[in-house]
């Protein structure tokens, strides 16, 4: 910068200009003849102007608008030149990263691109109660060292309009691979012990981040191509330089929820309902667990989700601009810690922008299948291991090729069959269906229908609030299950899929899709054909139910217990 700083001064320094101009005058053009009258030198009189040599400077010629123009928009491209070089100076100074030498020689393999050559990105999202840089004035833990408070597996699919977080419960009994100490050597390999012990490893206040991307990697077999940890103070930065994030409680939070060791109710921290929290009062309402649903980390873990979802709606609402962008990657990179492929400005920033276009609908969050045991928790099989094969195979929750539902692979795809007496008719929209919420749950057997059943109830203006796979076995017909008072609603929503019945069944309408559907659908059933390769089988709904999208209520599903 110091070169530019140089060539820009030369160049567009007034002084110099000034000193051309100077250095055109006679030495002695203020000088002038004494008249017969006694004027003094340098006067006016026409005489002696007239008598003054042809020699004389010219005059000074007058700049045009077209040249100032041109001054004025050098110094200014050289000022944002510097400026900018400082801004980036900034965030690279704030970025902290970790010793790629401390990840496991044993990982698992990158993900191979799609056919239109655009890869999956696994980003492994850790926040961090350590005390250092300040955090134990926010809160931070009470023990020397560092723990993972918070730990999410973000799946970018390859087409990057869809993405998917998989929260991990801190409890989770896991086993942790060896990992590098400080010291340089490694440990034993560790079994059954909580997940979250990972990021302790060693017992420094930055904690461990490869050492949880090496558990992270043995327990799922995904490459996790990204790892970015977040402390206290950098979270609340965050939340205060988008202008707060939109939250909602269940019930009213004082002071003794937040710290149970306070030994009495004390003041009202947060009122039941919506509100909008930065800084420290964002921090506690995501640290909270007490004296909400049943108190444990995992309806915590639900409102970290809601609150992820509402800083992305609210980041995206402000604009992907550098009004928005600058102060959140300020306040961000003072905290961040990350793996040496993220430590850079241009790094993050490019990474960002990669993502910018995921629709809030298309960001889904769930927590990794689990049940308590005893105290902790353990993670479900074959539940759990479908979930990751699922990402593997870079699939929705729902059983979708992410990457065939991009207009590129739609438009290589071959033609669809052509319309059978049996297919569902294209739908019309009606205003006044949009009232009327619907689940879409497939149970024909084979993967990647559930959304096609979801196009044709979205189509006549429904809401689908669910589309997932159907618990038990495959259906030979499409039924239409309905609640209390919602048969007429029911008819409604079957007469979009030719042959299908209705019937009571628990609560709310809901579209479980048989045989009948897939054979009006031929086409969409033979990308996804059981037995395909990379098609893994189907998760239940009791794991795919369970998702939020981003564009969810903030009150909704936001407790356990």
């Amino acid at each position: 910068m110091s070169g530019r700083r140089g060539s820009t001064e030369t160049e567009n320094s007034p002084h110099r200009a000034g000193g051309r101009r100077a250095a055109g005058r006679p030495a002695d053009s203020g000088k002038g003849e004494t008249d017969k009258g006694g004027t003094d030198k340098g006067g006016t009189d026409k005489n002696i102007s007239d008598a003054r040599p042809t020699s004389r400077a010219k005059p000074k010629r007058k700049r045009s608008t077209k040249q100032k123009v041109l001054w004025v928009t050098a110094g200014c491209t050289a000022l944002l030149v510097l400026a900018g070089g400082a801004v980036y100076y900034r965030l690279n100074s704030n970025i902290n990263t970790f010793d790629g030498d401390a990840l496991s020689k044993d990982r698992p393999e990158a993900a191979a691109p799609d056919a239109q050559g655009r890869t999956p990105v696994n980003v492994l999202l850790i926040g961090s109660d350590s005390r250092g840089h300040g955090n134990s004035d926010l809160g931070g833990g009470g023990d020397d060292g560092a723990r993972s408070d918070t730990a999410i597996l973000l799946h970018i699919y390859a087409d990057h309009k869809h993405a998917v977080g998989i929260s991990i419960p801190r409890d989770s009994l896991v086993n942790i691979p060896p990992c590098k100490l400080p010291n340089g050597k490694w440990t034993k390999e560790q079994t059954n012990v909580m997940f979250n012990s990972a990021f302790s490893v060693g017992n420094t206040d930055q904690g461990n981040p490869a050492c949880t991307q090496n558990a992270v990697e043995k327990l799922t077999n995904l490459r996790v191509d990204h790892t970015i940890v977040v402390d206290f103070s950098g979270f609340a930065s965050m939340t205060s330089a988008v202008g707060g994030v939109e939250v909602c409680l269940p019930n009213n939070v004082y002071e003794g929820d937040l710290n149970p060791n306070l030994g009495h109710k004390g003041k009202l921290i947060f009122a039941k309902g919506k509100q909008k929290v930065e800084g420290q009062a964002a921090l506690d309402y995501v640290r909270v667990r007490h004296g909400i649903g049943d108190g444990s980390d995992i309806g915590r873990t639900k409102r970290q989700q809601a609150f992820l979802s509402s800083l992305i709606k609210q980041v995206k609402d402000r604009g992907m601009d550098p009004t928005t962008l600058l102060p959140l990657a300020d306040a961000a990179t003072k905290s961040l810690t990350v793996d040496p492929d993220l430590g850079s400005a241009a790094k993050l920033m490019s990474f960002a922008m990669s993502i910018k276009d995921v629709n809030l609908h298309d960001v889904k969050f769930l927590t990794a299948p689990w049940r308590y045991e005893g105290p902790r928790v353990a993670l479900v099989h074959p539940d759990v291991d479908q979930l990751w094969a699922a990402l593997k195979a870079d699939r929705t929750i729902d059983g979708q090729d992410a990457s065939a539902q991009s207009p590129a692979a739609t438009d290589s795809a071959a033609p669809s069959a052509p319309p059978t007496t049996e297919a569902a008719p294209t739908p019309t929209a009606d205003a006044r269906n949009a009232g009327i919420k619907v689940a879409v749950l497939n149970s024909t057997g084979e993967s990647g229908l559930g959304s096609k059943g979801a196009e044709a109830v979205k189509g006549a203006g429904y809401t689908v609030t669910t589309v997932g796979n159907a618990a038990g076995k495959p259906r030979s017909t499409t039924v239409v299950e309905y609640g209390t008072g919602e048969r007429t609603a029911a008819e409604s929503v079957a007469k979009l899929f030719p042959g299908a019945t209705v019937q009571p069944g628990g609560h709310g309408l809901s579209v479980v899709l048989g045989h009948d559907f897939a054979a009006a659908n031929p086409a969409s059933a033979a990308t996804s054909a059981p037995g395909a390769p990379g098609a893994p089988a189907p998760l239940p709904t009791s794991v795919s139910g369970t998702a939020r999208s981003a564009d969810d209520d903030p009150c909704a599903n936001v407790s356990y217990g």
